[in-house]
């Protein structure tokens, strides 16, 4: 195995003689002698067999040369400094990775506003977000596959933060024989049409979001599917309100009125599958997502 020539000391006198317009600004930066950093950006030169830098005057410049290696050995120092603060991170218990399960009925933009507050504290920590119905949902839970779920129903044993309420509208195409009704008696009028349904993400599913009670029904993956389909005038469908509002505006489609049931609504929850084994990138996440929604933190 052939050794490297240079060091990343060399490497990084070089950038500071060059961050920092010459050999004296530097050497007070870095509280090095002068005459040091001019023999280690020297023997690094010798070692390379080409030039670096070139002094005109009391300031160092780089070589063509020069710059272009300078500009590699940059990705190669912060290559290392993330390493040893990924290193130092892992002593504290600092987590790498983080597995987030949104249950899909929850905005993703209240999940990014968190995320976005988290990154510059994040260290570097990845962050994998799962997209998940109902009793997928609750098998990641169980099974500790993810650090931090938000659903609507929690699993039975497991502790949960309520978030807040979330309304669902029954919505169909305006020129869907069901708009045209100004009140919907009751569910057998539903029945009588084609319903647009969310497929539960369970590896044993059992249940899918919707109304159940329709004998024609399709079944998507996300509200995004449903609402291409009721754009083509075909079924209806129960879609969280915050998923339609721009469609219901401009007329794209039409809110039903289904007697005594105007509105549905499920109250979305915050679960912390192993809170034992919680590590802090995790209670920070935590934190910020409860601050979110304008709730204390207790961890």
């Amino acid at each position: 195995m052939s050794r490297a020539k240079s060091t990343l000391e060399q490497w990084r006198i070089v950038q500071a003689v060059v961050d920092f317009g010459g050999y004296a600004q530097a050497a007070e930066k870095l509280n090095k002698s002068q005459s040091s950093l001019n023999h280690a950006v020297a023997k690094l030169q010798h070692q390379l067999g080409i030039n670096l830098l070139e002094v005109k005057g009391r300031k160092a410049y780089l070589t063509e040369q020069g710059e272009v290696l300078l500009r590699r050995s940059r990705h190669l120092t912060q290559s290392v400094e993330e390493l040893e603060q990924l290193a130092c991170n892992l002593g504290q218990g600092w987590e790498p990775n983080l597995t987030i399960a949104r249950e899909i009925v929850y905005p993703m933009d209240d999940l990014v506003e968190s995320l976005t507050a988290f990154l510059p504290e994040s260290r570097g920590t990845r962050v994998t977000i799962i997209d998940s119905v109902i009793s997928g949902t609750h098998e990641l839970i169980k099974n500790n596959q993810v650090d931090i779920a938000i659903c609507a129903t929690p699993p039975k044993g497991h502790i949960s933060e309520p978030l807040g309420e979330l309304n669902f509208e029954l919505v169909c195409h305006p020129a869907h024989p069901l708009a045209q009704l100004s009140l919907i008696e009751d569910d057998k009028q539903l029945a009588q049409h084609l319903q647009i349904v969310i497929k539960d993400t369970g590896v044993n599913a059992t249940n899918d979001i919707g109304w159940l009670k329709a004998e024609q029904r399709w079944t998507v993956s996300n509200f995004h599917e449903a609402k291409i389909i009721l754009a083509r005038n075909i079924g209806f469908c129960w879609i969280p309100s915050f998923l339609v509002e721009q469609e219901i505006a401009n007329k794209q489609l039409i809110r039903l009125h289904l007697r005594g049931s105007y509105q549905r609504k499920i109250m979305l929850n915050l679960v912390i599958p192993n809170r034992d084994q919680q590590g802090p990138a995790c209670k920070l996440l935590e934190s910020l997502i409860l601050k979110h929604h304008n709730l204390p933190f207790n961890g």
